[in-house]
C-alpha cells in the first residue's frame, strides 16, 4: 500500500492526536462525582439508625444559625491573620481570634490555587483539578451540587458583593448582587469599595439569611507588588474595620431575635513569595478558615490553636449550619467544633449525615469500596448509632448511654476522616495504563516519522507500507494477541477504575490494532533500511557528511528533554535542563571555532568559512526551493574550504573564537538575576535586591541602561521613520515605569504622587503599532513583488523589532537585562558564529528554539503557573477588555520563544534573500 507524503503526514497527526487524547484521560482521570446529579432534585434525608425499629426523626435538622456572612479575602494568607501582621494590621480579628467565641483553622487549598476552582471547592466540597479550569472555559455555570442551590432551594434569600465570578458560577441565585472584575488588577481600591459602600444598608436590613462578600483587592496588591509591600498592611488594615463593622452589626441583631449568627472569614488561596498563586507550595495553599458566633462558648483561659483542615470540609459545616443537604458530590467532613456544643443525639445524626453522604460517593466511584477502611467504620459506626438510638428512646439515661455515644462520636469522626481522605487522593489518581497505551501510540507514531522523513520530505514521495505481506500479517496477528492478553490480565486484576477497561471491547479491540500495525510498520521500515543499506551506501557516496559533534548535541539534547519530561521532578526543574543545554552547546561551539582555526591542511575543519559559488548555491537552492522529486541527487562541495585562520571576512578571527564564551558569561549573568522553579524560587537573587524599595536608583540605572543598548541593538536593521519610532517607544517605556513608580527620573524626588501610566502606556502602544504596520506593508509588498526579497527581509526585522519594543513595555524594568542579552546573543550568533561556520538550517532553528526556551527561564518562569506574570495584561487598560488583556499577558510570558522565532524567520528570510541575489 503507497502513501502521498501528504496522507502520510496527515495520518501520522491524526494518531497522535488519538495518543495524546487517551494520555491526557489517563492524566486527568474522572472527578469524584455523584450519579444523582442537582437535577434529580432534593432527595429525602435518610432517617436516623435505629436497632429494631424505625426512627421518629425522618427529617433534616433545624438550621444552627439564623444568619450566615461569608467574607472571602482573595489571597488572603494563614500568616496574614494568625502571624505577626495579623496582630499589627488587624487588631479586632486577632482578638476575636485568641479570646473571642470563635473557632479557628487553617484550611488547605488543593491546586490549583486559582480563584474559579476555589470557589467551586469552598460551595460544593470537591476537589477541582487542573483539568476543570479547562472545563469551566466554555461552560461557566456550576452545574454540580452545591451550597448555593441548596440554600436556593430551601428558599434562603442570598445577597452578593464581589468578584463576578460567581455571578457565573450561580446565576439567578442572589436576590440581590453587585459584581466587580476580577481580572483588572492594577486597581485595589474601588474594586473593594464598590463592595463596602453596599454594608451599611445591608446590615440595617433583616430580610436575608446569607450575605456573601468577596474582596479581591488584596490579591491585586500581590500581583502588583508582593506580599511585603506596606500596601498589603494597609490592606488588611481595612479588612478588619469591616469585620468589625459586620461582627458587632450581627451581634446587635441577635440581640433581638434571639438566634445566633455565624460569621465565617476565609480565603479562596494564599500568595507566593512573588504575589502571584496558582502552585502547591505552603504560601499558596494555607489560608485562614475562621467561624465567629455567639454560639460557640468560650471559657476564660481557654487557648485554641488554629487546627490544620480542608477547604473542602466548609461546604458540610456550611450545609448543616444552614439546615439544608449535604451536597452530593462532597468530599469534605463536617468540623466538628461547631456542633460540640448540641445535644448528644444532634451530634450523631448530623455526623451520621456527613458520613452516609460520603458512603454513597464511595460506593459509586470506587468498585472494591467494601474494603475501604472508612467503610468499614461506617458500618460499624452505624451499628452502634441504632443500639444508642434505641437506648435513648427507652429514656435510658445511665452512665452506658452517655459512654456509647462517645464511642459513637469517635468511631463517625474516624470514618468521616479515612472517607474524606479516600475520596480526595481518588482525584490524584493516575490511570496508569490509560498513559501507558497513550506514550506508546505518541512514540511508535514520532518513531515512523523519524524513519521515514527522508522519504516523505518531497512533496511527490510515496511511501510504501506493506500492510498486505504474509510476514506482515503473521507478525500483526502475533503482536495483536499479545496486547490484548495484556489488556484482558490489566482489566482482570486492576482494583481502580481504568478508562481503557471501561471502552466496549469493539474500541478497546480498536486501539489494539493501532498499537500493532504502528509497531509492525516500525519493524518493517527498519528491516527496510537495514536490507537496502541506505545509512552505509549514503555514508560511502559523501565521506564528508557525517553527523559533527553539535549535530549529535542539538539531536540528543532535543530527545532526551522529551524524555525528561517523564520525571515530574524534571518538568518542575526543567530550567537546569535548558540551562545545561544551552551552556553545553556554548562550549561545543566554541570546540568547534577553535578547531576550524587550528586544524591545518591535512585535516578539513567540519563547516567552512568559504565554499566556492557553486556549490553554495546548489545546497542553498536544493534546501530552500523545495524539490519536488525524491530521486534528486544530493548535491556535492566542489571547492575546499578555507580556515577560519585564512576566511577574515567581515570578521576578525579572534571575535569568533571569542563569541561562544561571551554568549555563555551572558547566559551565567542572567541566571543570577532571577531564581526560578520549585526547590530554588525562595532563594535571594539579583531580582530581589534590585526591586526593594532601597535600590530604586540602582534599578532605574540598570533600567535606562538596558533600554539605550536594546536600541543600538535593534535599529540598524530598521528605516529611519522605524529608528526614530522605537527611540521615542523606549523612551516612553521608561516613562511609563516612572510613573507608576518602579524606577525614578535623575530630578525625580521618591515621594512623587503615583498614578497607572495609562496615557504613558499608550503613547508607547501607537510606536508598537506603527512600526508593525510598517513591516506588515513590507511583507505585503514582497508578496506582490515575488522576487524582492529584500524588501521582505527588511519587513520581518521591522516587526521583530515592534515585538522587541512592546516586549520591554511589559517585561517588569529589573527584566529587561534579560531583553538585552537576548539581542546582544542574537546579534553575536549571527554574526560570529552561524555565519562564519555556515551552519545549515536545521541546526540553527533547533538552536534557536533552545535560547528560546532557556529565556523563558531566565524571564524567571517556570512550569508553575503562579509565576505567570498577569500584571503585564493592564498595562495601558483602565477597564478590564477580555482579548486584550488575554494577548498582553500570554506575549508578557512567552516573549523569549516569541522574539527568538522572531529572529529565525527574519534570519532565515536574509540568507534565502542572498543567495537570490547571487543567482
Amino acid at each position: 500500500m503507497r502513501l502521498g507524503s501528504g496522507a502520510f503526514a496527515a495520518s501520522c497527526v491524526a494518531i497522535e492526536v488519538i495518543g495524546v487524547a487517551i494520555f491526557i484521560r489517563g492524566f486527568f482521570p474522572a472527578p469524584v462525582r455523584s450519579s444523582a446529579g442537582p437535577e434529580h432534585g432534593v432527595e429525602t434525608p435518610a432517617p436516623e439508625p435505629m436497632a429494631g425499629a424505625s426512627s421518629n426523626w425522618t427529617k433534616l435538622p433545624s438550621p444552627l444559625f439564623n444568619k450566615v456572612v461569608i467574607v472571602l479575602i482573595d489571597a488572603l494568607r494563614d500568616d496574614f491573620v494568625f502571624g505577626s501582621k495579623g496582630v499589627k494590621y488587624m487588631p479586632y480579628t486577632t482578638y476575636l481570634v485568641e479570646k473571642g467565641a470563635s473557632h479557628s483553622f487553617v484550611a488547605e487549598a488543593k491546586p490549583p490555587t486559582v480563584t474559579m476552582p476555589r470557589i467551586k471547592a469552598l460551595m460544593t466540597g470537591s476537589v477541582p483539578g487542573f483539568v476543570d479550569v479547562i472545563r469551566n472555559l466554555n461552560s461557566p455555570v456550576l452545574l454540580e451540587d452545591n451550597v448555593i442551590r441548596q440554600g436556593k432551594a430551601a428558599g434562603k434569600r442570598m445577597i452578593f458583593y464581589g468578584d463576578e465570578t460567581w455571578l457565573k458560577l450561580f446565576p439567578k441565585h442572589f436576590v440581590e448582587y453587585d459584581g466587580t472584575t476580577s481580572f483588572f488588577v492594577s486597581d485595589y481600591i474601588e474594586v473593594d469599595n464598590n463592595v463596602t459602600r453596599h454594608l451599611d444598608k445591608v446590615l440595617q436590613r433583616g430580610d436575608w439569611d446569607v450575605l456573601i462578600l468577596h474582596y479581591l483587592g488584596l490579591d491585586h496588591i500581590g500581583h502588583i507588588s508582593g506580599p511585603n509591600s506596606p500596601l498589603i498592611g494597609h490592606k488588611l488594615s481595612e479588612m478588619d474595620s469591616i469585620l468589625m463593622k459586620i461582627h458587632t452589626s450581627l451581634l446587635s441583631k441577635e440581640r433581638e431575635t434571639l438566634s445566633p449568627s455565624l460569621l465565617v472569614v476565609c480565603g479562596d488561596h494564599g500568595m507566593s513569595e512573588t504575589g502571584s498563586h496558582g502552585a502547591s507550595s505552603t504560601e499558596e495553599v494555607s489560608t485562614p478558615l475562621i467561624l465567629i458566633s455567639s454560639a460557640f462558648e468560650r471559657k476564660p483561659g481557654d487557648v485554641r490553636h488554629p487546627k490544620h483542615v480542608q477547604q473542602t470540609d466548609l461546604a458540610a459545616t456550611l450545609a448543616i449550619g444552614l439546615g439544608v443537604p449535604i451536597p452530593k458530590d462532597s468530599v469534605g467532613s463536617l468540623l466538628f467544633p461547631v456542633i460540640e456544643g448540641r445535644p448528644m443525639r444532634e451530634q450523631l445524626r448530623f455526623l451520621h449525615l456527613n458520613t452516609l453522604q460520603l458512603s454513597k460517593l464511595l460506593q459509586e466511584n470506587i468498585p472494591s469500596y467494601e474494603k475501604d477502611p472508612g467503610f468499614e467504620q461506617f458500618k460499624m459506626a452505624e451499628r452502634l448509632h441504632g443500639n444508642w438510638v434505641k437506648l435513648h428512646l427507652e429514656e435510658n439515661h445511665s452512665d452506658i448511654l452517655l459512654g456509647l455515644g462517645t464511642k459513637v462520636l469517635r468511631q463517625y469522626l474516624g470514618a468521616l476522616k479515612t472517607l474524606s481522605l479516600s475520596l480526595s487522593t481518588q482525584v490524584a489518581h493516575y490511570d496508569i495504563y490509560s498513559m501507558a497505551v497513550g506514550t506508546v501510540v505518541v512514540l511508535e507514531v514520532l518513531i515512523l516519522f523519524l524513519l521515514s522523513t527522508p522519504h516523505v520530505l518531497c512533496r511527490k514521495a510515496e511511501l510504501d507500507v506493506p500492510l498486505l505481506s504474509p510476514v506482515f500479517s503473521l507478525l500483526f496477528y502475533m503482536i495483536f494477541l499479545v496486547l490484548s492478553a495484556i489488556h484482558v490480565l490489566v482489566c482482570t486484576s486492576s482494583e481502580s477504575s481504568c478508562y481503557l477497561c471501561s471502552l466496549p471491547w469493539l474500541a478497546a479491540g480498536g486501539v489494539m490494532v493501532l498499537v500493532s500495525v504502528l509497531l509492525c510498520a516500525i519493524l518493517s521500515a527498519l528491516i527496510r533500511m537495514v536490507i537496502d543499506g541506505t545509512l552505509l551506501k549514503k555514508r560511502a557516496a559523501h565521506p564528508g557528511s557525517g553527523w559533527s559533534e553539535v549535530d549529535l548535541l542539538l539531536l540528543l539534547g532535543t530527545v532526551g528533554h522529551v524524555l525528561s519530561l517523564g520525571a515530574s521532578s524534571f518538568v518542575e526543574e526543567e530550567h537546569q535542563t535548558w540551562y545545561f543545554l544551552v551552556n553545553t552547546l556554548c562550549l561545543a561551539l566554541s570546540q568547534e571555532t577553535c578547531r576550524s582555526y587550528f586544524v591545518g591542511d591535512d585535516c578539513e575543519p567540519q563547516h567552512y568559512f568559504q565554499v566556492e559559488e557553486q556549490g553554495c548555491s546548489d545546497i542553498l537552492a536544493s534546501t530552500l526551493l523545495d524539490s519536488t522529486s525524491y530521486n534528486t541527487p544530493e548535491p556535492v562541495r566542489t571547492g575546499k574550504g578555507a580556515s577560519l585562520s585564512e576566511a577574515q571576512g567581515s570578521c576578525k578571527w579572534w571575535t569568533v573564537l571569542a563569541s561562544p564564551w561571551l554568549v555563555l558569561i551572558c547566559c551565567r549573568l542572567l541566571r543570577s538575576l532571577n531564581q526560578t522553579g520549585v526547590q530554588g524560587a525562595h532563594r535571594p537573587d539579583l531580582s530581589h535586591w534590585l526591586t526593594s524599595s532601597d535600590h530604586k536608583v540602582q534599578l532605574s540605572g540598570l533600567a535606562a541602561l538596558s533600554l539605550i543598548v536594546i536600541f543600538m541593538l535593534v535599529q540598524k536593521g530598521c528605516s529611519p521613520v522605524s529608528k526614530a519610532a522605537l527611540a521615542l517607544g523606549l523612551l516612553g517605556v521608561f516613562c511609563y515605569r516612572a510613573a507608576i513608580g518602579i524606577v525614578l527620573f535623575p530630578w525625580q524626588s521618591d515621594n512623587k504622587v503615583i498614578s497607572k501610566g495609562i496615557i504613558e502606556a499608550r503613547f508607547v502602544y501607537v510606536f508598537v503599532l506603527g512600526i508593525l504596520f510598517t513591516g506588515t506593508k513590507d511583507l505585503l509588498k514582497a508578496q506582490v513583488i515575488a522576487t524582492d526579497y529584500k524588501t521582505r527581509t527588511i519587513g520581518l526585522w521591522e516587526i521583530h523589532s515592534g515585538l522587541v519594543l512592546l516586549a520591554a513595555l511589559l517585561l517588569r524594568p529589573h527584566n529587561l537585562p534579560v531583553l538585552a542579552f537576548s539581542l546582544l546573543i542574537q546579534t553575536v550568533m549571527t554574526k560570529f558564529i552561524w555565519k562564519p561556520l555556515r551552519h545549515d538550517a536545521a541546526e540553527i532553528t533547533v538552536m534557536h528554539y533552545w535560547f528560546g526556551q532557556a529565556f523563558f527561564y531566565f524571564q524567571g518562569n517556570s512550569n508553575n503557573i503562579a509565576t505567570i506574570d498577569i500584571s503585564a495584561g493592564f498595562v495601558g487598560l483602565d477597564t478590564y477588555l477580555e482579548v486584550p488583556a488575554t494577548f498582553l499577558t500570554v506575549f508578557g510570558t512567552y516573549v523569549g520563544p516569541v522574539l527568538w522565532a522572531s529572529h529565525l524567520m527574519h534570519f532565515l528570510s536574509s540568507e534565502a534573500s542572498k543567495l537570490m541575489s547571487d543567482l
